[in-house]
């Protein structure tokens, strides 16, 4: 018989006096609580209670172990009531990950409403640019700008939208003028993480609906979007960034918005948790408060349109490749190519976890 059942049933029948008593109040037949007070005493190796036909009593061992068991007992329950109490309450550590540049600028303005909201809870954020194994690594959440996981068993959500977008400083346009078509950035120095070194192919969908492949070379590198920020805010030249990392830039004026008839793929920024079943309440309420956070504050379809006087810019047709075909677009393109190309089915993009 389970043992832990057998405890409960000798603190009852010891509290009542009675094997009768004890099965009318734990709703069990007298034979079933005489075999579990019977199973303890096997397993001790010694009795328990001295039965006569007119009462019970403890023997001196009975005592001993009645003391015992029931602090276990009210322990046990305890911890049962702390755990339905955290499953229900947000309430511990709330583990959470996010990719680094996000986490810097988005994300810690919504922990800390969170923080203020649910002060039981104890945020503690991991900023990092990899692949990521919530339930290996002890995640509560992730907020992820890629679909490439680890675990299989993941749940994910749709939490907002970021919109890549070239963009300059004002005095650099000034000096060395403003791209009017991708085919310009040929002419320009760009910003770009060092994978991309040596140029990687952009994808700008055309306002006649159909699209422009350009593989710029980079004149700077870094690893990081943030360094890019920088670089590009020194005026050291043409830079394709996440709007979440440049919006105050944008509005400020400091950045400002090239190709705005142009678009390059969107950025999906997800949410992931484990499980659903049985999700705590600090986790479920952090999602709730993410999803209201980015509802009231989500970017607009599209970047705004700026317009900045354009200087004239050498025509770049010794690297312009027009095709009508769209097997076309399955060629490698050298670095400092363009190919525009009719309107076709533009594949899904998914992110990189680094942006």
């Amino acid at each position: 018989m389970n043992q832990l059942q057998s405890m409960r049933v000798f603190v009852k029948v010891a509290d009542l006096g009675s094997f009768v008593g004890a099965a009318t109040a734990l709703d069990l037949s007298t034979a079933v609580i005489t075999r579990h007070v019977a199973d303890l005493e096997t397993r001790l190796g010694t009795r328990l209670l001295n039965r006569t036909t007119r009462r019970l009593s403890l023997t001196e061992a009975g005592r001993t172990y009645l003391e015992r068991v029931r602090h276990i007992l009210d322990d046990l329950e305890g911890v049962e009531q702390m755990v339905v109490a955290r499953n229900h309450e947000p309430v511990g550590t709330l583990r959470i990950v996010a990719p680094v540049v996000f986490g810097l600028h988005t994300l810690a303005p919504v922990v800390q409403s969170y923080a203020a909201r649910y002060p039981d809870v104890v945020p503690d954020v991991t900023l990092a640019d990899r692949q990521v194994d919530l339930v290996e690594e002890g995640f509560d959440v992730g907020i992820l700008a890629t679909r490439h996981m680890r675990s299989g068993s993941i749940v994910t959500r749709r939490l907002t939208t970021g919109y890549m977008t070239v963009c300059a400083t004002p005095a650099y346009l000034a000096q060395h003028g403003t791209p009017t078509r991708p085919e310009d950035l040929l002419n320009h120095p760009c910003l770009a993480r060092s994978s991309e070194h040596g140029g990687e192919e952009k994808v700008f969908a055309t306002p006649e609906g159909g699209e422009v492949r350009v593989r710029p070379g980079n004149a700077i590198g870094a690893n990081n979007t943030e360094m890019l920020r920088q670089f590009a805010l020194l005026g050291m030249g043409v830079a394709i960034l996440p709007s979440y990392l440049i919006g105050r830039d944008l509005a400020s004026g400091r950045l400002v918005p090239l190709l705005t008839d142009y678009r390059l793929p969107q950025v999906e920024i997800t949410i992931a948790y484990p499980s659903r079943l049985h999700l705590p309440a600090k986790v479920r309420t952090f999602i709730d408060h993410l999803v209201e956070h980015f509802q009231q504050t989500s970017p607009p379809a599209r970047a705004p349109r700026v317009i900045v006087p354009a200087r004239s810019v050498p025509e770049p047709m010794a690297n312009v490749e027009v095709r009508p075909t769209v097997a076309a677009a399955a060629v490698a393109l050298p670095a400092g190519a363009v190919r525009r190309l009719p309107k076709v089915p533009r594949a899904r993009i998914v992110a990189s976890s680094s942006v």
